[in-house]
């Protein structure tokens, strides 16, 4: 059933057109830098995106910057929420659960693609972004300078990026709980996405609200820039488990709450 779910996430158009939407705004990001060779001051913009003017090596971080926080996350409920209501709306659902398939294997199944899908585009966003970083900002043999000031050697640079991507990654899993959810509510694909992404700037505008403090430390976007400090030295893991801690009980709670519902579910369509 995983197989036949990945085939189907592979063959869609959707599925490459919405990554090569998340390539190409880092990329048109790095053109408008070489461009006018006028970066952002440090400490403003997204993380990295002033020190890449000197170092194009840091450029695959700064685009997990620049996608992290929206459009990464629309990408994510477009996917998740499309899980099952998609199903739902297109009314092939009754004829996917006519086969000896199972209510909870079609529900891991969708689960699984929507992370692969979340995989590809992450490793696809910082593939380019190196390549373009390399290209346009030049790739300095002296290594990459870290946010604590110090210099990694190419090897640990690289390192830490693949560290940074599989934190980006897992900070998705609260994003697809939450869209996998709605979808076994409700029939609606664009009800399902809109209904996750509210919750994300629900989250989003609590962390910026002083009243809301006790909530910050449950709040599903709190620690999804983290990522950071993988370019520390030492690296500062206390933020990175928290964060990774707290997406695996979103997921745990919101996929329990997913399967309780689709298998009691009526199923018409």
């Amino acid at each position: 059933m995983i197989g036949v779910e990945l085939r189907k996430l592979l063959r869609r158009p959707r599925t490459w057109i919405m990554i090569l939407l998340l390539d190409a705004l880092p990329t048109l990001v790095a053109v408008l830098l070489a461009i006018t060779d006028i970066g952002p001051r440090p400490g403003a913009g997204p993380a990295f995106l002033s020190a890449v003017l000197a170092n194009g090596r840091l450029f695959p971080a700064a685009a997990l910057a620049i996608v992290l926080p929206l459009f990464l996350p629309v990408s994510v409920a477009v996917m998740a929420g499309d899980s099952i209501a998609g199903e739902a709306q297109g009314g092939t659902l009754r004829y996917l659960l006519v086969r000896p398939v199972g209510r909870t294997r079609l529900l891991i199944a969708k689960l699984v693609t929507v992370l692969v899908f979340v995989a590809i585009a992450v490793v696809v966003v910082t593939v380019t972004a190196y390549f373009v970083g390399t290209h346009l900002f030049g790739n300095q043999p002296i290594g990459v300078t870290t946010v604590s000031g110090t210099v990694l050697t190419p090897r640990q640079a690289v390192l830490r990026t693949v560290l940074a991507m599989v934190y980006v990654a897992l900070s998705m899993l609260g994003v697809a709980a939450v869209a996998l959810f709605l979808s076994t509510v409700t029939d609606s694909p664009l009800a399902a996405a809109l209904g996750a992404l509210a919750f994300l700037v629900t989250s989003t505008l609590l962390l910026t609200l002083d009243a809301a403090q006790s909530l910050r430390p449950y709040l599903p976007t709190r620690y999804w820039l983290s990522f950071v400090d993988v370019f520390r030295q030492p690296i500062l893991w206390r933020d990175l488990v928290r964060g990774m801690a707290l997406q695996g009980v979103y997921l745990f709670v919101l996929l329990g709450a997913a399967w309780a519902n689709f298998a009691t579910k009526d199923i018409k369509s």
